[in-house]
């Protein structure tokens, strides 16, 4: 007979929570076509308020011909080097002079090839690290979470689905033909053997694994940094809104004031200002801020779940709890309390669960 730990009785409880919280979600689409034909959501409490610059940028998202991203690309660099004061995007000290993270994986990727000879080959060099890193960036939480499960699965899965959702062009490359045969060969052989990285030509996992120490998170910036970053752009706003006769308010139930709007802001730049070890901000910008970071806590185990459901695996609710944990920062999980017990109780869940599932598939 197999034990199941008392401590996963959280789990059913959270999972019966937001199980019930799915229900009762509505879809994007359905909102937005809800929206656009004037009618209410059907759910009360569905709340999506979407900017203009946001409708355009998903109705024109896949409308656009590679002409035209490229050239939006070269007058995004020229834009960004204007901002900078630079005439390239790598200084006499070898260092870059801009920075490429507001350009989507398409603009980079006209970049990186020179598309139409419109990019010198230090942009094209700035953009490939920079796409690099973005991949790096999306592997990095599920390969901490197969140091804590000894699972490798979950990373090759992650690959696929990053690799598959390249542009068409970017497609067409040997090299992401080459990269996506690889993976996928490495989620086949992690599906029989998930403790071990098989050794597969061209596997860009296990290239990103030799590279990498697994379970490493490094901070770029000191959270005192983050502070001083996130408590200037505030200030800006508030001097916008003073300029307009208006006080910033940070309180959703107040009429009056400009609203400040800190929904852009990442979730280290959130748990400084919730966190406020500094002393920088107001009782209300930290309120605000906890309040926004809860709620995307709250959305990836949502996420987790749902995905659990989908795909039938109910494992699949603890590994996208453990690779949310992984992506975070000592101080984002500090601000919203995810703690060592909360990880190891996920990483119990998951265990266990894998151990059922191989039982029932072997019985």
């Amino acid at each position: 007979m197999t034990s199941i730990n008392a401590g996963l009785n959280a789990y059913t409880q959270l999972g019966s929570a937001y199980a019930r919280a799915a229900a009762t979600q509505t879809s994007l689409a359905t909102v937005l076509n809800n929206a656009e034909a004037g009618n209410p959501p059907d759910n009360a409490a569905t709340n999506l308020t979407l900017s203009d610059a946001a409708r355009a940028q998903l109705a024109g998202a896949t409308s656009k011909d590679f002409t035209t991203v490229t050239t939006e690309a070269r007058t995004a660099l020229d834009t960004l080097y204007a901002t900078a004061s630079a005439t390239g995007p790598i200084g006499a000290d070898g260092k870059t002079t801009i920075d490429l993270s507001s350009l989507d994986r398409r603009s980079l990727f006209a970049i990186m090839t020179n598309n139409g000879g419109k990019f010198s080959p230090d942009e094209q060099k700035v953009a490939a690290t920079e796409l690099n890193n973005r991949f790096d960036a999306v592997l990095a939480p599920p390969a901490a979470t197969s140091k804590l499960t000894g699972d490798f699965s979950s990373i090759y899965k992650t690959a696929l689905d990053y690799l598959d959702g390249a542009s068409n062009e970017e497609k067409a490359t040997a090299t992401w033909a080459a990269q996506r045969a690889a993976v996928l060969k490495g989620v086949q052989a992690t599906l029989q053997n998930p403790a071990a990285v098989p050794g597969i030509a061209n596997d860009p996992v296990a290239a990103y694994l030799s590279q990498n120490n697994a379970g490493d998170n490094p901070a770029t910036l000191s959270i005192s940094a983050v502070a001083q970053k996130v408590r200037a752009s505030l200030d800006a706003q508030a001097r916008a809104a003073t300029a307009a006769g208006m006080e910033l308010v940070f309180d959703r139930g107040r009429q009056t004031g400009q609203q400040a709007d800190i929904s852009s802001f990442d979730n280290r730049s959130l748990a400084a200002i919730s966190l406020n070890q500094d002393g920088l901000f107001s009782k209300q910008e930290s309120f605000a801020a906890k309040q926004l970071l809860d709620s995307r806590s709250r959305a990836s185990i949502l996420a987790a779940l749902n995905q659990s459901q989908s795909s039938g695996d109910p494992s699949q609710l603890s590994l996208g709890i453990l690779n949310a944990y992984s992506s975070m920062s000592a101080e984002e999980r500090q601000a919203v309390n995810w703690t060592p017990g909360f990880r190891d109780n996920a990483i119990a869940s998951y265990k266990s669960t894998r151990q059922i599932l191989s039982m029932l598939k072997s019985g």
